[in-house]
């Protein structure tokens, strides 16, 4: 099977960006951004899901993160639904608990060409270091957005607000390797429909 990759380049006037996924990788990451906790972030994403990510992104951080979380979001989903091209063969859903020491997330997955997006979770803080948690939202939101996804994502329970977004990260990697992995049962697209 061929390697499922894209790349963009994003350049707007709040941000520069360029950012390349694979799909079918080892969890290789190249990450510079201006926003260290969604470096961490990130690269927890990518190990637990087994892709491969280099991202390079420059911001207008001086005025706060959002644009360059909020762009980065969007040039994520936009590789992953170029990468996946018409779907053949993928399971399509999947359902992963991660815990984190006390804290408990699920990431819920549908790759269905339906972009919608739930988010049930409350956090001891509004920061971590220097990174608005309200972030959190805005990015995935983005993501399923523009990956075009189905996706829900659930914080059970948790103390520290570090270990609850860790959490979700690496839930949300490891549903989407799963939901975007290869089963050789499925014949064609998963859809009732005959397409995604």
């Amino acid at each position: 099977m061929d390697k499922r990759h894209s790349q963009i380049k994003r350049k707007t006037n709040e941000t520069d960006i360029s950012l390349q996924l694979a799909i079918d990788g080892t969890g290789k990451t190249e990450i510079e951004t201006d926003v260290p906790f969604l470096n961490h972030m990130l690269d927890l994403f990518t190990k637990h899901g087994q892709f491969d990510l280099n991202v390079k992104a420059r911001g207008d951080i001086e005025i706060d993160d959002h644009h360059t979380v909020e762009d980065i979001g969007i040039c994520l989903g936009q590789t992953l639904y170029n990468a996946l091209g018409d779907k053949k063969g993928i399971k399509r859903y999947a359902s992963v608990f991660v815990p984190m020491d006390e804290a408990l997330a699920q990431v819920i997955i549908d790759v269905s060409n339906r972009p919608h997006f739930e988010y049930r979770a409350e956090y001891p803080s509004n920061l971590v270091g220097g990174f608005s948690t309200e972030l959190v939202h805005e990015f995935l939101w983005k993501f399923a957005l523009e990956a075009r996804l189905t996706l829900h994502v659930i914080v059970h329970y948790g103390q520290n607000t570090h270990h609850m977004i860790e959490a979700v990260f690496k839930a949300l990697g490891r549903a989407l390797d799963e939901a975007t992995m290869i089963d050789p049962r499925v014949q064609g697209i998963p859809s009732t429909k005959g397409v995604l």
